[in-house]
């Protein structure tokens, strides 16, 4: 092992990469719920959609299955949707034509595999940002970051659901990862734009991650003379926006076959009792701003009184992400000039904001789960800002890894619903005075 870590080779990186996988996908398994293992979840949404393609539809044969509770379906002309972006659906489309239908597929267990991609690739985008001198962390240093990573964000929480909000945040972390090594010095449009349009076809927000491949392109030809280099940037781009624009087509042609027009979503026609929001100020509006803001930032565990069969109860609408990593906190000092690290900040950023802007909070949850959109971006900035990671950041490092093991194995279990206040209106953000 030591050996690997002396010798910057192909080899060396993708062996490291391997075990980046295996050791995550271990602890993953190691704190699965047995269901998990051994039945499918109750959410199976996208075995259900691959069982409805398989059968040569859109829609679901019927009405949704009794054990999923009519949860987040939509009904639209007497037909039933599975509304969420369909990229892991296809995934699983082999396994329910093998298992013959959507209930013989443990949906859970397949994302469980899937989910120790996105730590390892996450690697690999670090180890090439200090290949390419960006980065001057040491390879150790580039592993630590993607196992935190995987064990101190919700992340880890988000990788034990298996259930479908939880499985597509499994699948766009790992197209975003995968997407952040191929956009790192432009080498590679296709690949990036493959990855970025499989992410919007994942998780939507993944889509406005295009800023970092389009500086990272301009920033590698920067040397380049004047007529060269726009003739090379136009290759590069167009051929980083073919695989976007098909997944977009594909997208327009997907809501017009289904809902009659190339924008409208099926969102509205959810049959959930938060529709009524939905219809009044729309999926995104400056209205929900406050709320997001205040589950990001300020929501805390606290204490019942008086005392309740736990020491203290989480909010449904989870913990504040700084509570969760505060690792972040370090991306607001770096030690580098901030115009070195605009690509990455304005990506992040970019894909950060409509969530903010978003009718849901990500309630139910453990922590901020959407900020598993924009991850990867942050700690490859952690990478970048060139701050020493010393004592307190290790110590923020050890806290992160507690607080997201007791996510991992509390949320959605049996025996901790007292640490979980749950309040079926969503309008409870901070604990009643």
């Amino acid at each position: 092992m030591w050996a690997l870590l002396q010798h910057d080779t192909r080899r060396r990186r993708w062996l490291l990469a391997l075990g980046v996988y295996a050791l995550t996908t271990s602890v993953f398994f190691a704190f699965a719920a047995r269901e998990r293992l051994t039945s499918h979840t109750p959410y199976n949404h996208f075995a259900l959609l691959a069982e409805a393609w398989l059968d040569g539809r859109l829609a679901l044969a019927g009405p949704p299955p009794a054990y999923a509770g009519n949860n987040d379906f939509a009904l639209h002309d007497g037909r039933w949707f599975v509304v969420f972006p369909p990229f892991p659906a296809l995934l699983l489309v082999p396994l329910v034509k093998l298992g013959g239908s959507a209930e013989r597929v443990y949906d859970g267990q397949v994302f469980l595999w899937l989910a120790g991609v996105a730590p390892a690739a996450l690697f690999l985008a670090l180890e090439a940002l200090r290949r390419l001198g960006q980065s001057q962390r040491r390879v150790r240093e580039h592993l630590a970051l993607a196992l935190l990573f995987a064990l101190g964000t919700v992340y880890w929480f988000s990788a034990e659901q298996g259930t479908v909000w939880f499985a597509a945040h499994v699948v766009g972390a790992g197209l975003g990862a995968l997407y952040l090594l191929g956009s790192v010095g432009g080498r590679h449009p296709l690949a990036a734009g493959l990855c970025l349009g499989l992410g919007y076809l994942t998780r939507s927000p993944l889509l406005f991650a295009a800023p970092y491949f389009l500086f990272e392109s301009w920033r590698a030809l920067a040397a380049e003379p004047g007529h060269a280099r726009w003739r090379r940037l136009a290759a590069a781009w167009g051929l980083f926006a073919l695989p976007v624009v098909a997944a977009l087509a594909f997208t327009a042609w997907h809501n017009q076959a289904r809902f009659g027009s190339p924008t409208e979503f099926g969102y509205r026609y959810l049959t959930v009792a938060w529709a009524e929001r939905m219809q009044r100020w729309g999926l995104f509006h400056y209205h929900y701003l406050g709320k997001n803001l205040g589950v990001v930032l300020t929501s805390l565990p606290w204490r019942t009184l008086p005392p309740a069969a736990a020491p203290f109860q989480i909010n449904g609408h989870g913990l504040a992400l700084w509570v969760t990593t505060p690792l972040y906190l370090w991306l607001l000092w770096p030690a580098r000039r901030q115009r070195e690290l605009m690509g990455l900040w304005v990506t992040a950023l970019a894909v950060a904001v409509p969530t903010l802007f978003y009718q849901n909070t990500g309630w139910v949850q453990f922590g901020y789960r959407f900020s598993n959109d924009y991850a990867p971006f942050l700690f490859a900035l952690l990478a970048l800002g060139g701050r020493r990671f010393g004592k307190l950041f290790w110590l923020a490092a050890a806290w992160s890894v507690l607080v997201n093991a007791f996510g991992a194995l509390s949320f959605e279990r049996a025996g901790f619903a007292k640490y979980y206040f749950i309040d079926r209106s969503q309008q409870v953000l901070h604990q009643p005075d």
